[in-house]
């Protein structure tokens, strides 16, 4: 099922569509979305592992998110993150497993100038913005995989990348409360922006994310995503928001 919204962020309206599905690997979505009806707010998480503190992380993330979200400002971002660390904590002294969860969030910045977005990003959940044919990665993977790449430790294809994609370096949960990186996106128009988990970013590759994105209403690009996944295998759950600016 897809869900649909519209906003108004500064000068523009932003069309939105969300959906989910649980793939082929697992029998329960350890993925949770949510797309605001009434405000331009969206959130994304991914649970950790595949359990019941995965299960809870990911939903008591994304409740604690929307339910304490009082507006843009960095510092209100990061307070919204730090009570999302101390209920999944909370959750985690209940259960003999791993809790814990991404989180990225996209919230819309009010005014009447230029239309801006800011994004709030914990873990290897993914921001992207395709702009005249672009597609730009906009968030950091918060892995030991990402430094390593980065740093040059190993190649993409050495099988100790894999590994450590699976290290996450901060998530919601984590026992140090670490903060999100907090950064602001301005909209141009034509812009289409996508928020995901990596079953979306880790089983399509650069060329159809791109072309997906591009294709179709929010609704449509949605769908073609989540579609995609399925058949590049289902090897993990996968959930997309996608906006648009007309």
């Amino acid at each position: 099922m897809i869900a649909e919204a519209t906003w108004r962020v500064g000068d523009r309206l932003v069309a939105g569509a969300a959906g989910s599905v649980t793939g082929k690997r697992y029998d329960r979505n350890y993925d949770v979305v949510h797309l605001d009806a009434r405000r331009p707010l969206a959130i994304v998480a991914d649970g950790m592992g595949a359990g019941e503190g995965s299960a809870a992380a990911g939903r008591i993330a994304v409740e604690t998110f929307a339910t304490g979200f009082t507006g843009p400002d960095p510092a209100a971002l990061r307070a919204v993150v730090q009570q999302a660390h101390s209920r999944v904590r909370e959750k985690a002294r209940t259960l003999r497993e791993l809790t814990g969860c991404t989180l990225t969030a996209l919230a819309g910045v009010p005014g009447d100038g230029p239309a801006t977005v800011r994004v709030v990003q914990l873990g290897d959940s993914r921001a992207y913005r395709l702009r005249a044919g672009l597609l730009e990665l906009l968030t950091v993977d918060h892995t030991v995989a990402w430094l390593g790449l980065i740093h040059g430790w190993y190649a993409a294809t050495d099988p100790r990348a894999e590994a450590d994609g699976y290290r996450l370096t901060r998530y919601a949960g984590h026992p140090d409360r670490p903060d999100p990186d907090v950064l602001d996106v301005a909209l141009h128009p034509g812009d289409r922006l996508l928020l995901c988990t990596d079953g979306v970013a880790g089983q399509l590759a650069y060329q159809d994310l791109s072309r997906l994105l591009g294709a179709g209403s929010p609704a449509e690009a949605t769908r073609s995503l989540l579609d995609a996944t399925l058949q590049a295998g289902g090897h993990d759950n996968a959930t997309a928001v996608v906006l648009a600016v007309p």
